[in-house]
């Protein structure tokens, strides 16, 4: 069995030496769309994370019969195509949810405890000219008793909705699809969440419903101070818009994913006047170490049910 890793960089310093006990493994740290067809045309697997598989890919694969793909997402691969062809598509589910929910709390602590000023101010040598032993020149404040807000209330949501509410919030979601609902949470419309919540953390894929969700208008409803937490999809935030709007409020943001990743030269979020608050990570929440080592598990045993 031929197998085929097309974007193995996404792996980091995984160990991939169980697909070798699978078959023959050609691995490629990246595959441009321009490479795929001429590296894929005589494998039985390929395993893709990001690299497109369309219908031009699959009809080049003469012996192609299942396509894994290395995430829970499966936008990069035409499934009606697949299906047509009788080629399996497995993807992975729930293999991040701790790392991402871990990430979230990671990316409030930041911003919430002004770590960049604090950690900045000690480094720069200023701590050692202090007068006294503190410095609380930036305010924070704690999570309990502020109103957290989740769009998208899937098991991350939930994840984070059930830690929220240890440190002492008041956790209430917007479903966008209407479908979610718990008896645990307060369900709100999208006008209550943005105009009530001192934190709002996004969980939610992006599709039709929640494309564009948070545009000028929306961002401008929340609160002053108000922290906003994008750990679903890019697109789900307009950006350019979102660039303007915290040059007109105080807002506190902190993205893990972007429209367009990665990051696109001359991004507006690039040049904001209190970059301090503004915390971007290059689309890492879901990748800790332990959730990579599941991931590639998961993807071998996929492979192994073909």
């Amino acid at each position: 069995m031929k197998i085929v890793l097309l974007d193995a960089q996404t792996f980091g310093d995984s160990d991939l030496s169980g697909f070798d006990a699978l078959g023959d493994v050609s691995v490629y740290a990246t595959t441009s769309a321009d490479e795929t067809l001429e590296r894929v045309k005589d494998a039985d697997v390929i395993v893709t994370n990001k690299v497109v598989i369309d219908d031009k890919v699959m009809m080049g694969s003469a012996h192609l019969k299942l396509i894994c793909v290395a995430a829970t997402g499966m936008n990069n691969i035409d499934l009606e195509a697949a299906s047509r062809r009788n080629i399996s598509v497995k993807n992975v589910a729930g293999y991040s949810t701790d790392s991402v929910i871990q990430h979230t709390f990671s990316m409030l602590f930041y911003l919430m405890g002004q770590s960049r000023y604090y950690d900045e101010y000690v480094k720069s040598g200023e701590y050692t000219k202090s007068p006294v032993f503190t410095n609380i020149e930036r305010p924070f404040s704690e999570i309990k008793g502020k109103k957290w807000g989740i769009i998208g209330l899937g098991s991350i949501g939930k994840g984070v909705a059930n830690i929220a509410k240890a440190f002492g919030a008041e956790v209430r979601y917007y479903s966008t699809s209407g479908k979610n609902n718990s008896s645990e949470f307060e369900k709100v419309s999208f006008t209550e969440l943005l105009e009530g919540s001192d934190i709002i953390s996004i969980h939610a894929p992006l599709n039709s419903m929640t494309d564009g969700l948070l545009h000028q208008s929306e961002l401008l409803q929340l609160k002053d101070g108000a922290f906003l937490l994008n750990l679903g999809r890019g697109g789900i935030i307009n950006e350019d818009a979102l660039a303007p709007c915290m040059e007109a409020k105080e807002l506190y943001i902190g993205l893990d994913v972007l429209a367009q990743e990665p990051m696109r030269e001359g991004h507006p979020l690039l040049n904001i006047a209190n970059p301090e608050r503004l915390y971007i990570t290059p689309h890492i929440a879901w990748a800790s170490a332990e959730a990579r080592t599941t991931l590639i598990a998961s993807v071998i045993e996929n492979i192994k049910s073909l």
